[in-house]
């Protein structure tokens, strides 16, 4: 083996983990992030969770990633650590799924016909290749494309496999590398190779589809596969365990129950692999492996999974006793949908983020709608209240913004793009919202300790503001969680109203002072809430153009704002019914 087929093998092996990985990315945002949304709803049993495990697994391509999707969940609050022990228990079911798609290189054509020729990899991946680039070339976007890139990662796969299986074939005449094999009769030296082979290259898959590669030389007899492959399933769990750094007890416990597992399968499969050969002289034993023989290995080395589900209890006791609660330790993690580990899913962190986002307009619309309940009469507890609110939609901003940020860096889809961009639009209207709303309490505060009071004129006025301002903020909170396109469209008619009201109430609040109808203090407070009473409609504004824009994929909205006001006619009714509503009767 020279030079040469060095680099031969190391571009194969290139290629096999770029396929696998364009495949599995391909697979994951075909479904749009449904994969990660199933196996957060649909685990209230072990059998149910193992099954799902299993599923997700062999259509992502990695146990490794369905394990670090699982730890994710866990230290968000959204999965418990019993859900996540049978999800990972299938996962290493489902990683065998591969070891059977590179075991169709093996099948042996001995003239049987066209059909045996057909299943060959070297017969129908050049035309998955070729459809796949047409589709991925040709097409914008859409699943049509992700269909594509998913055909082509299985083409470069496959291809990988081949140039390595290539590659590696001429090191069946080498007296090293046959030499270097005899220590794989022994159980350590093979366990630990394996194991450092998938820890090295952090996938199980990638790593057995090595060992089918080798087996081409047809060096490595079935006697040597065993332990090597009960190997790579232990030193799998490397990403894993690197996954839960910086996690809370919890998905650190999630992470350890995949190195447990196969610690533990291992110790019970290799004795009794090696007993039975004494005493049965399994003759099989030393005939040559090849890529059908390595994948019945692996596969049935990992469904003794099924033994285990009994005992989830027992395994979320030894998790605990692994990694002990700590006395005074704050459990509660903030933000944890926000999790890190999910942009490796960029469609399930978008929900992620959506949930986040949501519950970051709910809080505002609470915050502002409780403010305008106690401006007349302030409420200390409503008070603390609001302004533990206002300092939670800070973060929220920060923290979302950032996450935002970090998730638009990733592949995504044009849709989930727009989704993403309307987040980042929105989330600083929300903020400010609830700043408001702090502002107003402040208002309330001021009235409260200086005893102010407004004539029943100006109360009458105000009155009809706040209920146009109550009616704006419901409006575009629930257009903007809902992307409901026809009410955010009535939210800019109404926004123009309030600037109406706005106006007129200054102007009859200048009429009162120089009547000496109202004190200079009490102008002072009622300018206040005029000024977040407009501002805050300013920002329901935003947010319904937000939710309009998107549907034109542009964020232009000063634009919108002109155009709509010269050309629509619906904009001129709505505005015309808001008058009538809100402006018309303080002027009667």
């Amino acid at each position: 083996m020279d030079i040469f087929s060095v680099l031969s093998m190391f571009g194969g092996l290139a290629l096999f983990l770029f396929g696998m990985s364009l495949m599995g990315k391909g697979l994951e945002k075909l479904s749009g992030g449904k994969m990660e949304q199933i196996l957060e709803k649909m685990t209230n049993t072990p059998i149910k969770g193992v099954f799902l495990g299993a599923l997700v697994t062999a259509v992502i391509q990695s146990s490794s990633a369905t394990t670090v999707m699982v730890v994710g969940f866990v230290n968000s609050g959204i999965m418990t650590l019993r859900q996540a022990i049978g999800i990972i228990l299938g996962a290493n079911i489902g990683t065998t799924a591969t070891g059977w798609l590179l075991a169709l290189g093996g099948i042996e054509n001995t003239g049987a016909g066209t059909l045996l020729r057909l299943l060959q990899p070297a017969s129908f991946t050049p035309v998955l290749a070729l459809i796949g680039i047409l589709l991925y070339m040709f097409l914008k976007g859409g699943k049509k494309r992700e269909i594509g890139s998913i055909l082509l990662g299985f083409a470069v796969l496959m291809y990988g496999m081949m140039q390595m299986s290539g590659a590696v074939s001429g090191l069946r005449e080498e007296p090293a590398f046959i030499q270097m094999l005899v220590a794989f009769d022994h159980p350590l030296p093979a366990l630990l190779a394996g194991a450092l082979i998938a820890a090295v290259i952090q996938s199980s898959s990638a790593a057995v589809g090595i060992v089918q590669a080798l087996s081409s030389t047809g060096v490595i007899r079935i006697g040597m596969a065993v332990p090597l492959i009960m190997g790579i399933s232990i030193g799998a769990s490397v990403p894993c365990l690197l996954s839960s750094i910086g996690a809370n007890k919890n998905a650190k416990r999630a992470a350890f129950v995949y190195l447990y597992y196969n610690i533990v399968n291992t110790l019970l499969l290799l004795p009794v692999w090696y007993v039975a050969r004494a005493v049965f002289d399994f003759a099989f034993a030393d005939t040559a492996a090849n890529t059908v023989s390595i994948a019945i290995i692996n596969t049935v080395s990992k469904l003794t999974a099924i033994l285990f589900i009994p005992f989830t209890r027992q395994f979320e006791k030894l998790m605990c006793i692994t990694i002990p609660d700590k006395k005074g330790a704050d459990e509660e993690e903030t933000f944890a949908l926000l999790d890190e580990r999910f942009l490796k899913m960029p469609s399930f962190a978008i929900e992620q983020a959506r949930n986040t986002a949501d519950k970051m307009a709910s809080i505002s619309e609470k915050s502002m709608l409780c403010a305008l309940d106690m401006l007349y009469d302030y409420d200390r507890a409503k008070a603390e209240q609001i302004d533990e609110w206002e300092d939670l939609t800070d973060q929220l901003e920060d923290k979302l913004g950032t996450f935002l940020v970090k998730l638009g860096r990733t592949s995504m889809t044009s849709a989930e793009s727009k989704k993403v961009s309307k987040m980042l639009h929105s989330i600083g209207d929300l903020e400010r919202i609830a700043d408001h709303a702090e502002n107003l309490v402040e208002v309330s505060r001021e009235m409260h300790e200086k005893h102010l009071t407004f004539s029943p004129q100006a109360h009458k006025e105000l009155d009809h503001a706040i209920a146009a301002l109550r009616e704006i903020v419901t409006m575009s909170i629930r257009a903007l969680v809902n992307d409901d396109v026809e009410l955010a469209n009535r939210v800019e008619p109404l926004e123009q109203v309030i600037d109406l009201l706005k106006d007129e109430l200054r102007t009859r609040h200048i009429t009162r002072l120089q009547n000496f109808e109202c004190t200079i203090e009490n102008g002072f407070v009622f300018n206040d809430m005029l000024t977040n009473i407009e501002r805050v409609s300013d920002h329901c504004s935003n947010l319904a153009v937000c939710v309009i824009q998107l549907q034109h994929s542009t964020f232009d909205t000063h634009e919108y704002l002109r155009d709509v006001k010269a050309h629509d006619g619906q904009f001129d009714q709505l505005y015309h019914e808001y008058k009538d509503l809100y402006y018309k009767p303080i002027k009667a």
